[in-house]
């Protein structure tokens, strides 16, 4: 069979003409199409991209590596460079300089995904903003790798929301999504969304962390899981890094950011999705890291799953593993097709790649409107030295040459020709796939707290030291305090001193309130969990820490200071510490909500905590507070109903001595420092307002939650988009 006419030859010619837009043109009878790798019985053929795709079944089947090697897309002709060539060819012939699939990989049924005329806009003060996403039509077929490339801006990750139906609740959306021919979203368990920051639990081991996404996200036994888990790990090339922590401990380093990237798609691919959308994979990766999370990406491509995401620019070699590309800026889709047939476009338009440019930093330096600052900055310089740009135009009429020329170009209506047949050739529907039990997702999430508790040192371990350290100097300062009457002051002191900073040392363990809740955030916005379930899980998890701090540090404090040597009075301010420190986790989770900022929290909680050391009725007796400080802010701060329950439980019932004959009561001595009850059930009370306390601030914090998630996680993109890191 005589060799094909080489596609770099005419790449390499227009490329060394770029003045010369007719130059650059290949010549008649040039086909731009790819060809399937010839197998032992298939002659070489070319594959149009208006082939129509064969459905899969909504089931799995085996097949071998060479089976999956015929499958795999490539281009038929001789290739760009000798790097990409050998980038075409590992990811053809099924290796990968990692370990990858076996041979005994599982093939997935892909979904079929087009958006046609698709647009999106923001709610923005009582009004919507201009359209982010402009009219854009495309696809993405089983099997391949669909890439939505642009500048800063231009609403690639708007596009990637809108098809994996993610879209904050304040946008709108105009256009047709089709998954299989039918006009619907994608249903829970279809797809995976991987989120561009990596939100992982750093004192996890990477096994660990998918172990418990499986746990929580898949139905069945936990063989099927573990099952699920080392497919997904063997898929991500994760068996190196299996058993490590993910972000390290003493002396051992966490994972770099390649393999984070990899454990963040790993905990998607436990579902076996249908699709897999991931928002800028290569993400804070360099060029070694990168090219091997694409080839391993092509290689999971290869089992027919339907793979887009986003990126802002790529190397050559990451390039050549592309299958189809939508190209956009400022919203506005300026081409969709083969990458090859994109420059062959660029070239048609006036705008061929030179050669020693990179096919992805041509095109950005062709539609990317802050290269025209640059360039009128170096002005003097390009006078000298050369121009510093590929495109002698400026970027707008460069943007609009290329969306002009694309509409009319062939290219276009092959396009809407491909979408109308996926249209009218209707595939089987996607089914949701059942989740874990709330019970289970509840046992499962507190297990997973309970562990990471013991293992991060500052939440637990290092808040445990200081409120031993805090007790022992407090008992120490105020040890051998007898029990006479003027015993009685020093000991109301020695109880407000050890409560009020008992209170204001829990700040400790902000941070990882703060963590958990971007876990939670993250888990909830792809349907793993939910609020109820988290802050249940949440409170079952805290009470044994909580109880270990309380008994410890009460058991200290207790008999330092020398108070009453009776075991139910013992427990009793074992209780009222616990229920304290209860409601006091509470408060601390919604403020961390709140503001979800380490420093913020921090300040919002010292402030809080000092109000309510002013209003526990120590500095002034209850009574004598003014109106504006009794009314409501003492009978917010659960110090009050903490000191007033521990001081009840210490001097109610007892007397001291006046004299030799007269005595007083207890109280009567107290209440010169303190007003407390003379009944003694009276603290009952107080310990039950602490109660109703910590309660009361989750039941704030699970409405908060359910009603301001998603808006909190469409202000953080808005913010994101408005400081232009938002595609």
């Amino acid at each position: 069979m005589e060799d094909t006419p080489s596609q770099s030859d005419h790449y390499r010619s227009s490329s060394s003409s770029a003045s010369s837009p007719t130059a650059a043109r290949p010549p008649r009878g040039s086909n731009f199409y790819y060809l399937r790798k010839p197998g032992p019985a298939m002659l070489r053929r070319p594959i149009s991209f208006e082939d129509s795709p064969e459905w899969g079944d909504d089931t799995e089947i085996d097949v071998n590596a060479d089976e999956l090697a015929a499958e795999s897309i490539h281009v038929g002709t001789t290739t760009i460079s000798p790097s990409l060539s050998k980038v075409n060819s590992v990811s053809a012939s099924g290796a990968s300089p990692t370990p990858g699939l076996s041979e005994a990989s599982r093939r997935i049924a892909g979904a079929s995904i087009v958006w046609r005329d698709l647009s999106v806009t923001i709610r923005e003060k009582r009004r919507y903003s201009e359209r982010v996403v402009k009219n854009s039509t495309g696809y993405a077929l089983p099997g391949t790798l669909t890439v939505i490339m642009g500048p800063a801006r231009s609403g690639k990750s708007m596009l990637l929301r809108a098809l994996a139906g993610r879209l904050p609740h304040s946008a709108r959306l105009y256009g047709e999504v089709f998954i299989n021919g039918t006009k619907s979203q994608m249903p829970y368990g279809s797809y995976g969304y991987v989120d561009r920051e990596d939100v992982l639990v750093d004192c996890l081991t990477v096994r660990e962390m998918l172990y418990y996404a499986a746990l929580l996200q898949l139905p069945g036994f936990f063989a099927e899981k573990k099952s699920a888990v080392e497919e997904a790990i063997q898929a991500m090339s994760l068996g190196d890094y299996a058993d490590k922590l993910i972000g390290g401990h003493c002396y051992m380093t966490g994972l770099p950011y390649g393999e984070r990237r990899r454990v963040s798609i790993a905990r998607e691919l436990v579902m076996r999705p249908h699709a897999l959308f991931i928002d800028e994979p290569l993400y804070l990766l360099d060029s070694v890291s990168a090219l091997l999370l694409m080839v391993t990406l092509k290689k999971i491509a290869s089992t027919g799953c339907t793979i887009v995401f986003t990126m802002y620019q790529s190397s050559t070699e990451v390039f050549g593993l592309f299958d189809r590309i939508c190209l956009l800026s400022n919203g506005n889709t300026l081409f969709f097709g083969e990458t090859l047939a994109c420059l062959q476009h660029f070239s048609n338009s006036g705008f061929p790649c030179p050669i020693m440019q990179s096919p992805s930093d041509h095109f950005l330096r062709a539609i990317n409107t802050d290269f025209d600052r640059i360039i009128a900055m170096c002005k003097t310089l390009q006078d000298d030295h050369g121009d510093f740009s590929s495109v002698n135009m400026d970027t707008a009429v460069a943007i609009r040459t290329l969306e002009a020329t694309y509409k009319s170009s062939a290219d276009s209506a092959a396009v809407e020709s491909m979408i109308g047949r996926l249209i009218e050739k209707e595939g089987p529907r996607l089914k949701s796939k059942g989740r874990a039990g709330f019970s289970t997702r509840i046992a499962v999430l507190t297990w997973r707290s309970i562990l990471v508790m013991s293992r991060k040192w500052n939440y637990f371990w290092m808040r445990l030291m200081l409120y031993l350290v805090l007790t022992l100097s407090i008992g120490t300062i105020f040890t051998n305090l007898g029990h006479s009457l003027s015993s009685v002051t020093v000991r109301v002191s020695a109880i407000f001193s050890f409560v009020s900073f008992m209170m204001l040392l829990s700040v400790s363990g902000l941070p990882a309130h703060i963590d958990e809740l971007k876990l939670h955030m993250h888990e909830e916005a792809n349907q793993h969990t939910g609020a109820l379930v988290y802050l249940l899980a949440n409170l079952f998890s805290s009470i044994p820490f909580l109880f270990l701090i309380s008994i410890s540090s009460t058991l200290i404090f207790y008999f330092l200071v020398g108070l009453k040597d009776e075991f139910s009075l013992l427990m009793y301010f074992v209780l009222n510490i616990f229920m304290c420190l209860l409601a006091n986790e509470s408060l601390m989770m919604v403020v961390a909500y709140v503001w979800l900022d380490t420093f913020k929290c921090t300040m919002t909680l010292i402030f809080l905590n000092v109000i309510m050391m002013l209003v526990a009725g120590y500095f002034r007796i209850h009574d004598a507070l003014p109106q504006l400080w009794k009314y409501p802010l003492s009978y917010l701060a659960f110090h009050t109903y903490c000191i007033q329950g521990l001081l009840e439980n210490e001097y109610v019932g007892t007397s001291f001595a006046v004299g030799e004959i007269r005595s007083i009561p207890g109280v009567m001595a107290v209440r010169g420092s303190y007003d407390i009850s003379a009944s003694e059930n009276y603290k009952w009370f107080h310990l039950l307002i602490l109660l109703v306390m910590a309660i009361g601030y989750r039941i704030i914090l699970l409405l908060l939650l359910c009603f301001n998630v998603k808006r909190c996680i469409l202000k953080c993109d808005l913010c994101w988009f408005n400081k232009s890191s938002t595609a």
